[in-house]
């Protein structure tokens, strides 16, 4: 389940840059498939998760931190689809990067190097 969700969000990552990049470039129509096709991959992404997340309740010392991780998992899907709502409005788009940023790295810290799984 683990490189389920790794590709997920590899996956997701890639689809976001696409689509950032054809907002940019004014082209709507295919930027919102791709958007479109990137929820799709935040339903995938949220199944895996929460799979890899059920691991942990049954008593494990960790299941805090992977409750916190998960919803670190949430806050960065949240402000990836913001950033790309926003941009496509043409609105500013700076306070939903540093949530991001944030969001991310807590994710990547208690994903990689805190919890076992």
């Amino acid at each position: 389940m683990t490189h389920m969700h790794i590709t997920g969000w590899a996956l997701a990552i890639i689809l976001f840059i696409v689509a950032l990049i054809m907002y940019n470039q004014g082209k709507g129509k295919p930027a919102k498939i791709v958007h479109m096709i990137l929820r799709l991959d935040y339903l995938f992404i949220l199944y895996s998760g929460g799979s890899l997340i059920a691991n942990y309740f049954g008593g494990s010392s960790l299941m805090p931190e992977a409750i916190i991780k998960g919803l670190a998992g949430i806050w960065v899907i949240a402000a990836l689809e913001m950033i790309l709502v926003k941009t496509n409005k043409g609105k500013p788009t700076k306070s939903f990067w540093i949530q991001f940023i944030i969001a991310f790295l807590i994710t990547l810290i208690l994903g990689f190097w805190r919890l076992p799984m």
